[in-house]
């Protein structure tokens, strides 16, 4: 990080100071109290649980130089406070003021499925050519978001962001910090839902990304995605699609290598190139051909282009497969959404094994849409054998997978009874997918499959 001083902070935030010197430089900047070493900025943020304001004492013990604070605190000996409205909205007013001397490129994803695992190739594909800053993990609402920026420094050359939300507004907040010129939208589903309470509201968030836009700014849209598909702007948009031929990059002549990965056919510049996945699953071939276009949106060649997406490395907890003493564990379990969940399920049926099992779990968030939106994910089970759900609405699946002919489904409350069923149940060559919404605690479920 480059280092800031108090002076900065306070200007930044149009905060006070409270105590201190403003020439104090700031090495680098937390929200964790624990973490809050010599020279540190230490952001106290109020969440549903927790008040930061409580672990200033903490942060000064572990050596912090600067806290900010929206709570009238007395001086400390020693120390720098500085006085603001919202920690929170303080925190990412830094990030602006911050981000704000690079002048680098910037490319932010989005989207209600895939925005991970596309930001994971989109900066494997950067790196064959730029020292690329991307988003660690999940850091990607109002606080990760602001924590990635402040890791920017000098020798970064451009800079991959990711940005999620939940609620109208979120999107907007977050551009309005990274200031993208490239974005890329995955696509448009349920996930929070029951929040914003239409999908085409859903799509009028995700297109926030572009709020701070100019005419020489590039939008890249999965074409295939009939609410992407009709959007215009005062700027330039490139699609891309499996089955809208009209999309600007176009996969063709997919095959399936089920464990091993998908391969696709792409034309571009008239040449035609194939390109390996390394995952399994159609979604990932749109993954990887919003990786190509923002590739050749920064002149990266199109041989590095494949290279990146052969080799780039996956967040955990998505999609990861594995063998553990000779069961299969498809890891999927880090979020889950309806769209999610259909395409974990095909990527299991596409795999050859003795049993392909299903263990899914509830999906948060979808409010009211859960019992047709489940229902439906559970009536294409056709290539599956075993199905077993834990949780509440994860049972309109079993009543979709009845429906369809699934003869083997069995239901739990809690993560604990599955792994007690699953002492004596699982085999050796099972295939198993795990998959539900982070809440759930699924990787309960993983690590007791790893240690069997």
């Amino acid at each position: 990080m480059q280092r800031l001083n108090v002076a900065d902070i306070i200007a930044a935030t149009d905060g006070s100071l409270v105590c201190g010197e403003k020439d104090f430089e700031i090495s680098e900047i937390t929200t964790d109290s624990r973490k809050a070493g010599a020279n540190m900025l230490f952001v106290p943020i109020i969440g549903e649980n927790n008040d930061g304001h409580d672990y200033i004492p903490s942060a000064f013990e572990n050596g912090a130089g600067v806290v900010i604070t929206q709570k009238e605190i007395a001086p400390v000996a020693g120390k720098n406070i500085v006085l603001v409205k919202d920690t929170r909205l303080a925190l990412g007013d830094i990030a602006r003021y911050y981000k704000s001397k690079y002048n680098l490129p910037t490319v932010s994803i989005t989207g209600s499925v895939g925005k991970t695992t596309t930001k994971d190739m989109i900066s494997a594909v950067l790196a064959m050519k730029y020292n690329t800053l991307k988003t660690q993990g999940n850091f990607n609402n109002d606080i990760g978001l602001p924590l990635t920026v402040f890791r920017l420094e000098h020798k970064h050359q451009i800079a991959v962001i990711e940005m999620g939300m939940s609620h109208m507004g979120e999107i907007h907040y977050l551009a309005s910090i990274a200031k993208p010129d490239t974005a890329v939208i995955t696509n448009v589903g349920m996930s929070h839902i029951e929040n914003l309470g239409s999908q085409e509201k859903i799509c009028e968030s995700k297109m926030q990304i572009c709020d701070f836009f100019t005419k020489d700014n590039l939008l890249i849209l999965n074409g295939d995605d009939r609410l992407l598909a009709k959007q215009t702007g005062g700027f330039k948009i490139v699609t891309y699609g499996i089955k809208n031929r009209d999309c600007d990059l176009v996969a063709r002549d997919i095959r399936n290598f089920g464990i091993d990965g998908t391969r696709f056919a792409v034309t571009v510049g008239g040449k035609d190139y194939d390109v390996a996945v390394k995952i399994p699953g159609e979604h990932n071939v749109y993954n990887a051909l919003a990786a190509i276009a923002v590739g050749l949106r920064y002149y990266v060649p199109m041989e590095d282009i494949i290279d990146g997406i052969r080799e780039f490395q996956l967040t955990g907890m998505r999609m990861e497969i594995k063998k553990h003493n000779r069961i299969t564990v498809i890891d999927d379990c880090y979020n889950a959404s309806p769209d999610s969940m259909r395409a974990a399920i095909k990527v299991l049926s596409d795999i050859k094994a003795k049993r392909k099992i299903a263990i899914m779990g509830d999906v948060l968030e979808i409010g009211g849409f859960a019992e047709k939106a489940l229902y439906e994910v559970g009536t294409q089970m056709d290539n599956i054998d075993v199905l077993i759900t834990v949780g509440e609405n994860s049972k309109y699946i079993a009543k979709g997978a009845d429906f369809a002919g699934l003869e083997n489904i069995f239901c739990f409350e809690m993560v604990d009874e599955v792994l007690e069923f699953l002492n004596d149940f699982i085999e050796d060559d099972d295939t198993v997918l795990v998959k539900a919404s982070r809440g759930m605690h699924f990787e309960r479920i993983v690590d007791a499959l790893k240690q069997r």
